[in-house]
């Protein structure tokens, strides 16, 4: 499915560093460093960012006039390539003036010098580590955090004037480098989707779950992104105006992306949905859907209770399979009023890792898993095989009844993304990277994911609950634990990385 919003590239600024003595000493070097700022340009563009490189900065002046062009690009982040030796005070205003988080760049051009014929004119190529000890003394006692990211350039061929090979695309340590580079990009990108985001907060959260409250002041504080209180009557209004066309396109719709079950589960309050129930999931997801257009929003978490026989009660009743849709569409839908959650769903989403509602389920000891899942949404692009979607004789622990979505994240490397806040009211991050294994599920029309970890359940359990989580987290696909890391930091959200 495409993306109902097409995310923002970030922003990102790039100069390079030298000592402007050198190049009249030096002829062909300042070009030289020139060549590398721009490699490392196109580079970055590569990874989906909008690039700005200013150039040299080789003295005070150009560090002024530096910063004040990163600031006029509305920068996210600023990639300093130390490329050569410079005095800190040429770089220090650069980040005197634009505050944008600041990533240092040590990138040798070489793996080894040629040193029978090197001339200090080619040292001073690759002598770029020189000035980072003293770039990052100065930047401490400035206050001025910095991130460095050490390693080799990664050329694909060798500059005309080079004395040694500079082919090192191929280097583990280029390879390093620029996976950590990209990451940088990529947590830049989070920073400026959230930034503005529009989280919609439809209903209450669930009653007495008090690890759910949010401080909605903190979390546009922390995080940047608008908070829009909606109530069940803004979507009501969009379900009166549904039309049966629309109706019989979404059922179309949910019918070519979900399998139907038939009556073969297990628990007899999952069986196979009637036409009825697959109707109004339609309909109340086709009024999800404009809810969604009217408010301009990027992710939405919800939960209404809703008396007996109340028409609210039957409204979300339908609530799991449009919620699902719009995850799967770059909606991220969280149950239950979990706003925290749903910021580590949106987090997973912007990135492209999915993010499913999860909480624990169940334990497999004889197979040393997890079970960790919910009774909906879910994010169905990183489902294993198509979702089922089976008719609830009820919702447990809820009112009403309707469809429900049964399915497992894709067997494979796994991360779970927790968002907890602290006793500060501070939000806190936990990182987990483990294994979803192709294990066995129930047969109750909830999403179940057999999960593997480094270490037995109960020691990782015992990790997990120390850090004080709230129940719920996000799942996403792959190995991510350095990147939410980087996002954890650009954010300046505090974090913890579990099972190590």
């Amino acid at each position: 499915m495409k993306a109902r919003k097409e995310a923002k590239k970030p922003r990102i600024g790039v100069y390079s560093m030298g000592l402007k003595h050198y190049w009249g000493q030096f002829p062909g070097l300042r070009e030289r460093m020139i060549e590398y700022g721009q490699f490392i340009t196109k580079k970055v563009e590569s990874f989906g960012a909008e690039v700005f490189f200013y150039g040299l900065v080789d003295c005070e002046q150009e560090g002024k006039k530096a910063g004040e062009y990163f600031n006029e690009k509305n920068v996210d982040l600023i990639f300093a390539h130390s490329a050569t030796y410079v005095t800190s005070a040429s770089v220090l205003p650069v980040h005197q003036i634009c505050k944008a988080p600041t990533v240092v760049l040590n990138l040798q051009p070489t793996a080894r010098i040629n040193y029978e014929k090197t001339t200090t004119g080619e040292w001073l190529a690759h002598c770029g580590a020189c000035p980072v000890p003293e770039i990052s003394n100065a930047f401490n006692r400035a206050g001025i955090k910095y991130r460095v990211v050490n390693g080799m350039l990664g050329l694909d061929y060798t500059p005309e004037i080079s004395m040694t090979d500079e082919v090192t695309c191929s280097r583990p340590e280029a390879i390093r480098a620029w996976k950590k580079i990209e990451e940088w990009v990529l947590a830049a990108k989070v920073k400026r989707n959230l930034s503005g985001a529009r989280f919609g907060f439809l209903g209450n959260t669930y009653s007495g779950m008090l690890d759910m409250y949010s401080d909605f002041t903190m979390f546009q504080g922390q995080t940047g992104a608008h908070l829009q209180v909606l109530e069940m009557c803004d979507l009501d209004r969009h379900l009166q105006t549904v039309t049966e066309e629309e109706i019989k396109e979404k059922r179309k719709e949910i019918e070519e992306f979900f399998l139907i079950s038939d009556d073969v589960a297990a628990d007899p309050l999952a069986q196979k949905p009637t036409d009825e129930q697959l109707n109004w999931s339609a309909k109340v997801a086709v009024a999800q859907e404009k809810l969604v257009e009217e408010f301009d929003l990027d992710a939405l978490t919800y939960y209404y209770h809703g008396a007996p026989g109340n028409h609210y009660e039957d409204v979300q009743g339908g609530f799991i399979v449009g919620h699902s849709l719009l995850t799967a569409d770059g909606i991220p839908c969280a149950g239950e009023g979990d706003l925290k959650t749903c910021l580590a769903m949106k987090i997973c989403d912007i990135l492209g890792k999915g993010g499913s509602f999860c909480e624990i389920v169940t334990v497999d000891y004889e197979d040393g898993t997890i079970l960790l899942g919910h009774d909906g949404p879910f994010h169905l692009e990183i489902a294993k095989g198509k979702p089922i979607l089976r008719g609830m004789g009820l919702y447990h622990g809820k009112q009403g009844t309707g469809v429900s979505v049964e399915a497992k994240v894709r067997t494979g490397n796994i991360t779970n993304l927790g968002c907890t806040q602290t006793i500060d009211g501070k939000l806190k991050f936990i990182i987990t990277e483990a294994e979803s294994t192709d294990g066995d599920i129930m047969t109750i029309g909830n999403t179940q994911t057999p999960v593997k970890f480094k270490h037995d359940p109960d020691t990782y359990m015992d990790e997990w609950f120390a850090e004080s989580p709230t129940h719920h987290f996000a799942m996403s696909v792959g190995h991510n634990a350095s990147l939410y890391e980087k996002v954890a930091d650009l954010l300046e959200i505090p974090y913890v990385i579990l099972d190590k």
